[in-house]
């Protein structure tokens, strides 16, 4: 019996670091499975494909959709109309998706309405907030989809109270953490990054604060960036920020003049950093201030303090067993927070269940199961 083709979507940058040991685990039943990878081109650059692609040993992807960026209609329309084509062409037994981008709901509504069942990696999760666009696609990515792979038992729960049959839904971790504990070795060291960059600043490991900054919902609004600008500027005056930045927040920070508030001696400002640049920085770092979803978990795992600028989140584990604290954008939240890590260095944490650097494993070797793939 040949193989069966299984059609693998990424988009945005999270999307690199869950597909790559989905792909590594699937070259090792080959004679079972093909991979077809495809890139939707939602985020992309040169540099983003040498770094994520070659650092996390992705190969190149058999189909890139080049789609760019625009509008959240712009962009899923333009997903869904150059991503049937390739469906009608390769014909797979199923399309995997991966995390809550808008790739991931686009490919995932072409692939249902052909009668090609849906694979959902990192399903269930919840910030129950509808006013964050990923909440939509994740909702909506999972109520289609055949089989739901979770990150953390209470997952599940979430949905169930949807009305999604328990047997559609398996839990097999967390496969960020795959790809985290598979790098931890070959993270560039703090020194190696800022020399890369050509920052003259004398930061120690242990003693600084790693920044990331990219929602709508913090750099889009002038008061809430000024306010988190502003303490950010607070906060160095405790110890030296790292701040990689995302070109859209860079714009926003000149736009409303609040680069000043940032003293360049205190704050060092960077483009945005590879993967290895980034495990290296988080790796080394006393607490991390950040409003991403990936940050929250990869903390958790490397046992590092993460303070997150936001009012909710979709991985409530964690909280409940992780580094992580929500403070939402009150400066005084914040600063109490972070002064409360200085004085007792945060929350030790626990590492969650089956975030183990087995996940992948799971999944595949779920998939060859449940569509019945060795015969």
């Amino acid at each position: 019996m040949s193989p069966k083709v299984l059609v693998c979507v990424v988009g945005a940058r999270p999307n690199f670091m869950k597909m790559a040991p989905i792909i590594r685990q699937l070259q090792a039943v080959r004679h079972l499975i093909t991979p077809y990878l495809v890139h939707t081109g939602q985020h992309y650059d040169q540099a983003m494909k040498d770094t994520f692609f070659q650092q996390l040993g992705i190969p190149e992807p058999d189909k890139d959709l080049g789609v760019g960026s625009g509008s959240h209609a712009v962009q899923t329309a333009n997903v869904m109309l150059r991503f049937e084509p390739v469906l009608d062409e390769v014909k797979p037994f199923a399309v995997l998706v991966v995390g809550d981008v808008n790739s991931t709901i686009a490919c995932g509504l072409v692939a249902v309405k052909k009668n090609i069942p849906l694979i959902h990696v990192e399903a269930g999760l919840r910030s129950y907030d509808r006013q964050m666009p990923e909440e939509i696609n994740r909702i909506l990515t999972d109520q289609i989809s055949d089989l739901l792979f979770t990150t953390e038992r209470a997952a599940a729960d979430n949905l169930i109270k949807e009305g999604i049959s328990e047997q559609r839904i398996c839990f097999t971790g967390n496969v960020m953490i795959d790809t985290l504990l598979a790098n931890c070795q070959q993270a560039s060291s703090l020194a190696e990054t800022l020399q890369r960059y050509g920052s003259k600043q004398l930061v120690s490991e242990k003693a600084y604060a790693l920044l990331t900054l990219h929602r709508p919902s913090n750099v889009d609004e002038p008061e809430t960036l000024a306010r988190l600008i502003r303490v950010v500027g607070d906060i160095s005056e405790k110890l030296p920020v790292i701040f990689p930045v995302h070109p859209r927040t860079q714009q926003k920070i000149a736009e409303a003049g609040l680069l000043s508030m940032l003293p360049e001696k205190r704050v060092i400002m960077l483009p945005p950093v590879a993967y290895l640049e980034m495990l290296g920085l988080m790796q080394a770092a006393q607490l991390v201030l950040t409003d991403s979803g990936g940050l929250q978990e990869e903390t958790t795992a490397l046992g590092v303090p993460c303070v997150t600028l936001r009012e909710n989140t979709e991985r409530p584990i964690t909280i409940t067993e992780g580094t992580n604290s929500i403070v939402g954008t009150d400066p005084a939240k914040i600063m109490q927070c972070v002064d409360d890590v200085l004085s007792t260095g945060g929350k030790s944490g626990l590492v969650p269940e089956y975030w183990d650097g087995n996940a992948a494993g799971r999944i595949v070797d779920e998939i060859v199961r449940r569509y019945q793939l060795a015969g």
